[in-house]
This record gives structure tokens, C-alpha cells and sequence, in this order.
């Protein structure tokens, strides 16, 4: 799987061990940075993420700053992003299930690394439920930015 990912210097000692637990497993991971613990304005990161997988350069993104909630508003800008802060794993399965998700947030300060890893890996290995009435509203969604 090709897979965005960035943070700011909130989430970015997160960002790295994610990156290093993802590429190992074999997927191809770009990083949007940034790439220091100095000063870095999230949404910078959370655009340049959102912008990968909106234009089908990433088939998902992965975001992490202080709470996650920053790169959510951030990436949710972007047309075509359904990006969801998610706090545990099965946060994760439904935003995948139910509104078809392709955009991971997660806090960097609060969200310990063995569970955001747990929650990465639900958010990689659950698909969208397609049909009824999840891809109805999706579909919804979809029309507001006309992609």
C-alpha cells in the first residue's frame, strides 16, 4: 500500500515510529514531514497529506500533531479527503467501514505508540462497506466537493 504521511514537531517522534513500523510491514511510505521536533505549522503537513491521496498518489494518509484535531480540520479542506481522528481501534474499523475514511489523524501527545500502532493497523486492513446505506451517505459527502 502507498501510504502519506506527516506531522508537525507535536507528532513528529510518533510520525517516525510509525513510518519505520510501516515500511517495515512493506509499504511504500512517503514523507510529507515534517522532519525535526522545531516549530512547524501543521497544516502545511495535513494539506501536502491530503493532496497525495486526493490525486490518487497515496492510497491512504496518516497524520499526527498535538491532538489530531488541527490536521483533521486541515486535511478535511482538501476535496476528496475523509480524514478521521481517531482514538482507538475501533474508532478506526468504522471510520473505514462506515465513512469510507482515507485520511488517519492521531494525537502526538496523547496517544501512546503501541496504540496508535494498533489503531494504524485497523485503519490499513478495514474496508469500506459498500453498498446500503454507509456508501449512500458517502455518496452524500462526495457531492458537496464533487469528488
Amino acid at each position: 500500500m502507498k501510504i502519506a504521511i506527516g506531522a508537525d514537531h507535536a507528532g513528529f517522534a510518533l510520525k517516525e515510529a510509525l513510518k519505520a513500523r510501516l515500511e517495515s510491514a512493506g509499504n511504500s511510505v512517503e514523507d510529507f514531514g515534517t522532519h525535526s521536533k522545531d516549530s512547524a505549522d501543521y497544516p502545511d503537513f495535513g494539506v501536502a497529506v491530503a493532496r497525495a491521496v486526493s490525486e490518487g498518489k497515496a492510497d491512504r494518509g496518516v497524520l499526527v500533531c498535538h491532538t489530531g484535531i488541527g490536521m483533521s480540520i486541515a486535511a478535511n479542506k482538501v476535496p476528496g479527503v475523509r480524514a478521521a481522528l481517531c482514538r482507538t481501534d475501533e474508532d478506526a474499523r468504522l471510520s473505514r467501514r462506515h465513512n469510507d475514511a482515507n485520511v488517519l489523524t492521531l494525537s502526538g501527545s496523547f496517544t501512546p505508540p503501541d496504540v496508535a500502532a494498533a489503531i494504524t493497523d485497523a485503519f490499513l486492513e478495514t474496508g469500506f462497506e459498500s453498498g446500503g446505506r454507509h456508501e449512500r451517505r458517502v455518496a452524500k459527502i462526495r457531492q458537496l466537493t464533487g469528488k
